[in-house]
């Protein structure tokens, strides 16, 4: 015969009609719901549009095209530097409108191919900054803007350089003629050591634009700490974990306003960051084809390579120096937190400073062998629910405890009363 439920709070009031009486069966909430109720608890996120989703998910493909392992695109590109250019010095391919040098590609987009690369990468640099940096424009101009203008020296100082070496180094076909440009104003050629400047850009830009664009990586994750901070900083309590804790009220604000504003700019930049990278691949492959020789096109690629190498691997991430890597800011959104400890905790129903079932129980590790572990302190005893914690602050974790065990034992002594 089926008995009747015992009512999970049957001290909240005597008033059948009321909606916090005793034959309630579930928690209530609303807004006077009292503070050690609530206790806990975290926000939840709001709903997601359907469009969020769609944006969401050419984001994701966008970082899977551009974050394709760098160490491993580096050697690609030297590598089919390498082999690309020897079979088109030496296996005839058939000119096509892409083999000629004033093709609408080549005119439009590898000449002025810094100016497009500088198109996305500034706008993107400077708002990414500014939103990580809380609205610190001092910072964002100090600590992370001359990334570019060292980028864009090092494009001017290379591409000039390569020119120098062909007019020094050369000579007209037609004797007579001790100038590059008077040699090709006679209408003739000019034969010397011209290190691919096509292969140089398309390579520097490509690695610059990812690079570049790796702020965009977690980028999702800074709202869920806004609204964990937020919440944290209402219900006074404090969090270990969130990288918004050291920020200050002014620029918790900032940040809050500037991720809402400027968010759809950033990703809509980093799509055409993407789609421009891309591109730039598929060109280096027509280039690799059709222009220059080989060893012309592999030392172009080895130079813009090592001063990828030297910029972004070496001199930025050193501490200390100027200007710091992508994604560096007032904050860490970008380093993983660990959620949960590798030792689990016993179970909350492990009575204070005694052990359950005995001074050891055998459990199984992470292994599948068996160990002996000893009981945890309540203070240090984190709630579980199908298996798994439900807090990564041992405080919380404590304060839970105690809240769940003084209500079980004031629901214990009620029903004591109303059996005596």
């Amino acid at each position: 015969m089926a008995t009747k439920r015992r009512p999970l709070r049957p001290n909240l009031g005597s008033n059948p009609s009321s909606p916090s009486g005793s034959n309630m069966n579930f928690r209530p909430g609303g807004p006077d719901i009292t503070r050690a109720e609530a206790r806990g608890t975290r926000p939840t996120a709001a709903p997601t549009s359907i469009r969020e989703i769609l944006v969401m998910g050419v984001i994701h493909l966008c970082k899977k095209t551009i974050f394709f392992n760098t160490d491993l695109k580096v050697a690609l590109y030297l590598g089919s530097l390498f082999v690309i250019s020897v079979i088109g010095d030496f296996v005839p391919f058939p000119k096509t409108y892409f083999a000629r040098s004033d093709n609408l590609f080549n005119m439009y987009f590898v000449k002025v191919g810094w100016g497009w690369t500088l198109l996305f990468a500034v706008p993107f640099l400077v708002l990414s900054a500014y939103t990580i940096t809380c609205g610190d424009h001092k910072k964002m101009l100090r600590h992370h803007f001359p990334r570019i203008v060292i980028a864009t020296f090092f494009w001017f100082f290379w591409t000039k350089l390569f020119n120098v070496v062909e007019t020094s180094y050369g000579r007209c076909t037609t004797k007579g003629y001790q100038s590059k440009s008077s040699c090709l104003k006679a209408g003739h050629l000019w034969q010397g050591f011209d290190i691919s400047g096509h292969a140089f850009i398309l390579i520097h830009s490509s690695l610059v634009l990812i690079e570049e664009a790796r702020p965009i990586i977690r980028w999702e994750t800074i709202k869920e700490h806004i609204r964990n901070e937020l919440h944290n900083r209402s219900s006074a309590e404090a969090s270990g974990t969130n990288p918004l804790r050291t920020l200050n009220e002014e620029q918790m604000r900032s940040l809050q306003f500037l991720y809402k504003r400027l968010t759809p700019i950033i990703r809509t930049l980093f799509i055409g960051m993407a789609a421009l990278q891309l591109l730039w691949d598929i060109m280096l492959v027509g280039t690799m084809l059709y222009y220059h020789r080989m060893i012309e096109k592999v030392i172009s690629g080895i130079i813009a390579i090592l001063t990828w190498y030297f910029t972004y691997r070496f001199w930025y991430p050193t501490p200390g120096l100027l200007p710091e890597a992508p994604g560096n800011g007032s904050f860490s959104y970008q380093r993983e937190i660990p959620t949960f400890p590798f030792k689990r905790p016993s179970h909350l129903s492990t009575p204070a400073g005694g052990t359950s079932a005995g001074a050891s129980t055998s459990r199984a590790n992470l292994n599948g062998k068996s160990a002996s572990t000893t009981s945890v302190p309540r203070d240090q005893q984190i709630p579980t629910f199908m298996g798994m914690p439900l807090f990564t602050n041992a405080k919380a974790a404590s304060a839970a405890a105690n809240l769940l065990q003084a209500e079980q034992n004031k629901r214990d002594r009620d029903q004591q009363q109303l059996d005596s």
